[in-house]
């Protein structure tokens, strides 16, 4: 990709599946790398991005460490399934905080330190689509969706803004959920006829980054093999 070696980027929720891959394919590219996340892991700062304090601590980390922010990848989230009359509003809240405050907080301390940058947000296909049983994640992607696009218009043309919705993505946790019968059902829901795999969506991540994707802001990229089709 044009214009990625030596770029400073900034992933949270970078130490598994969609996220882990986009660290190491930005570290492919030649780009410099820090990881936000809940779990400690190498080269990964410790932080709860619901928590704004928190988040205020990591980015003076990631000053330290690269010296600004030239591209950021707002990855990390949560979902928790259950029924729309069974969601506890205890869980609604953590899930909105984490999915959707917590690019808020990120993208904002991001933008600051961006003379020209670019932000890049995961979304979901959720934000598209109603899921049944995923109420709270739903909305708070289809939130990431209008924020991102909201971005495009107030940090352009300094900063370039885009929503990356993927679909079904086999990452380790997903496949540990599925049954091999339950991994064939949903396979064949999709037009492709398989997941796709977090270096699929991380590639996306590095594409929209790159110079090759200049004119490219305030949209809304499904990733998804045809599902939304």
């Amino acid at each position: 990709m044009k214009g990625l070696s030596g770029k400073r980027v900034v992933v949270t929720g970078g130490t598994s599946g969609i996220g882990e891959a986009t660290c190491r394919r930005f570290r492919d590219e030649g780009a410099r790398v820090v990881s936000i996340a809940v779990d400690d892991g190498e080269e990964n700062i410790v932080c709860d991005v619901a928590d704004a304090a928190q988040v205020e601590r990591a980015f003076a980390r990631v000053d330290e460490l690269l010296g600004g922010v030239d591209v950021l990848v707002a990855n990390a989230g949560i979902s928790i399934r259950a029924p729309f009359l069974e969601i506890r509003e205890e869980d609604w809240r953590r899930v909105l905080d984490v999915n959707l405050t917590g690019i808020f907080h990120c993208a904002q301390l991001a933008a600051r330190r961006m003379d020209e940058g670019v932000i890049l947000v995961t979304a979901s296909t959720n934000g598209l689509t109603g899921h049944e049983n995923y109420a709270d994640y739903n909305a708070s992607k289809a939130g990431v969706i209008l924020l991102a696009r909201t971005m495009a218009r107030e940090l352009a043309p300094r900063i370039r803004v885009n929503a990356v919705c993927p679909g079904y993505v086999l990452t380790p946790m997903q496949r540990a959920e599925y049954t091999d019968e339950m991994l064939a059902a949903v396979n064949d829901g999709i037009p492709l006829k398989r997941h796709a795999e977090p270096s699929e969506i991380a590639a996306l991540f590095a594409f929209l980054a790159s110079d090759d994707a200049r004119y490219i802001t305030g949209a809304a990229i499904a990733i998804d093999g045809g599902e939304t089709a």
